[in-house]
């Protein structure tokens, strides 16, 4: 008798005793982990008020470092001081090299042109990984290109995101297979050996041709970033081709995702040679990646670090900015303390509450004297920083928490006087197109739209 009273009285409430149990384990697990206050108390409270939604939102999307991937990773990095080289080394945050030669990438036609060029004229292998590989004109000639580069011997390996490229394992890249390249899925939609990592993307863009040149950036491949014509509605993005030892970062990175995304093939990740210098390469430039399988967050503090060193200036380019509180508040005391700070975005990104969540970011800051720029033509995708004249960066990030602190995201920064005057002009250029926004501008709506931006706010450390 007992014991059915005890399964009647229990069993109507053993959803919520299972979820109460969980939702312990799961502030456990958040209080433990290196989060931000924001993230931290976003989660907090959708876990303690809508505990239905919170803990199974939690356990999809929550996770923020795999421990495992960060361990195997490790002992895969090059580690240049074995090999007794000056032109390159360890730096706090990434690789550091010499010797290196650049050629930017402004220009969506030009980027095509190099892309297809590269593949054409690649003689032993061609690794590439994008975020977006889209089933249009551009995303089928690049295929097809590979596939020919596939049949005559060359060993040709393609990695997409698994929901960045969500259902475009269609015919015509399976041809890319049939003609003997490779093609792999990085983390599973549901991935069940990581629970709580379908938030954490792959959004590294690499294309690296016989493993001495490569090109990063922030295009994917699809007519809205690149094409063989010029087309008004492309979208504004920036990269650059590299060639050189700081490719050997870049076939490092390639290596270890590809190695991650294929261990159920029991594939085993290769350590990868140093590169030669290239002759009359006068460029410094440092990579690192950044992401779930870093340890700590290296591009955050690099960005962070740079920006406390600036003199004079700091201009960030990004199509997204909804910074972390620290970052927020060095930019403002930049300001405050009288050095020329710029942030430009584009006037209407593609994610409206991404653009929603970031007013009250740039109010703030534009009350601390930060020039806030909009670029008024279309989307500007490209993602840059430049610190005084001693320093730029390009890549696959993008200044808000995702790319800092949850995606798998790359990097290059720059030291040489060239490249920074390329960075600079590019810079200057979509500068041209821009207005500057006033306090009107950024002015909170009242009533509905008022609220709409303070619940993107609120959201902010969850986008």
């Amino acid at each position: 008798m007992a014991p059915d009273f005890l399964i009647e009285s229990i069993l109507p409430h053993l959803g919520a005793i299972i979820g109460l149990g969980l939702g312990v384990i799961l502030i456990a697990r958040l209080m433990r982990e290196k989060r931000r206050p924001s993230n931290t108390f976003a989660w907090l409270l959708i876990i303690i008020l809508a505990p239905y939604i919170g803990v199974p939102l939690f356990l999809l999307i929550g996770g923020r470092k795999i421990k495992k991937l960060t361990s195997d990773k490790r002992s895969l990095s090059l580690h240049p001081n074995e090999y007794d080289q000056d032109f390159i080394e360890n730096s706090p945050f990434g690789l550091l090299a010499h010797g290196n030669t650049t050629r930017f990438l402004p220009d969506a036609t030009d980027a095509y042109d190099v892309l297809i060029e590269s593949i054409q004229n690649a003689k032993t292998s061609i690794d590439i990984t994008t975020f977006i590989l889209s089933h249009d004109a551009v995303g089928r000639r690049v295929v097809k290109e590979l596939s020919r580069k596939a049949i005559e011997g060359i060993a040709v390996r393609l990695l997409l995101d698994a929901i960045g490229s969500f259902g475009k394992k269609t015919l015509y890249i399976l041809e890319l297979e049939k003609a003997g390249g490779k093609i792999e899925r990085f983390m599973p939609v549901f991935p069940i050996a990581f629970p709580g990592a379908t938030n954490l993307r792959n959004h590294r863009k690499i294309a690296i041709f016989d493993k001495e040149s490569a090109i990063v950036g922030g295009r994917n491949i699809g007519r809205e970033y690149m094409g063989p014509n010029r087309s008004k509605s492309r979208w504004t993005d920036f990269g650059v081709k590299i060639a050189g030892p700081a490719v050997s970062a870049l076939n490092t990175i390639f290596e270890e995702d590809w190695a991650f995304a294929s261990r159920k093939r029991g594939y085993k990740a290769i350590p990868q040679s140093v590169v030669n210098p290239v002759e009359g390469g006068e460029s410094t430039i440092e990579i690192m990646a950044s992401g779930p399988d870093t340890p700590d967050d290296p591009l955050y503090e690099k960005v962070l670090a740079s920006v406390q060193d600036a003199e004079r200036s700091v201009t960030i380019v990004t199509p997204y900015f909804i910074p972390d509180e620290v970052l927020q508040r060095t930019l403002s005391v930049k300001a405050r303390t009288g050095k020329e700070v710029t942030i430009i975005v584009p006037r209407r990104s593609n994610h409206r509450i991404t653009d929603l969540a970031r007013r009250q970011f740039l109010r703030e800051l534009q009350d601390s004297g930060v020039k806030v720029l909009a670029y008024q033509r279309e989307m500007m995708h490209g993602k840059a920083m430049l610190i005084d004249e001693k320093l730029a960066m390009t890549g696959s990030a993008n200044m808000d928490l995702r790319s800092l602190f949850v995606n798998f995201e790359v990097a290059a920064f720059f030291y040489s006087p060239n490249d920074i005057t390329e960075v600079r002009n590019w810079i200057q250029d979509i500068t041209t197109r821009c207005i500057e926004l006033q306090p009107e501008d950024l002015e909170r709506k009242r009533y509905i739209k008022g609220l709409i931006e303070d619940l993107s706010r609120l959201i902010a450390p969850l986008l």
